[in-house]
């Protein structure tokens, strides 16, 4: 039974602090289940058998698997295909843009509308 007061009392306590600063924060979020969970990436098994220890060691076993480099064991096609798919691909139909229709879509953003991923608004652009 004390147990039981003890958590009640404890559960008290913590949302009564925590609302009171926010009525929107964690304690509601537990209660009406919309808690998020943390699902970043830190660890990845190397090739060793190991697993890395930080983000950047991650992100470099990362790189490595997906950016290979030429080796030596590869063909000359191989190295033509990787060669190839670094070059911008020009083609009859390529054509630059205008400064009338660069200005025409600029004028055409909404400033009223909120920035988009890169944290730019329509405002800033005009």
């Amino acid at each position: 039974m004390d147990i039981r007061k003890e958590k009640f009392n404890s559960w008290r306590e913590y949302s009564n602090v925590t609302a009171s600063t926010n009525p929107w924060s964690q304690v509601y979020k537990l209660v009406t289940g919309k808690t998020r969970s943390n699902s970043a990436m830190t660890t990845l098994r190397k090739p060793d058998g190991s697993e890395t220890s930080n983000i950047q060691e991650t992100m470099n076993v990362m790189l490595d698997y997906l950016i290979t480099e030429d080796r030596e064991e590869d063909t000359l096609h191989h190295k033509n295909i990787r060669k190839t798919i670094e070059e911008p691909i020009k083609t009859s139909d390529d054509e630059e843009f205008s400064h009338y229709e660069i200005k025409q879509t600029i004028e055409s953003f909404n400033v009223k509308k909120g920035p988009g991923i890169d944290g730019i608004t329509g405002r800033i652009y005009q």
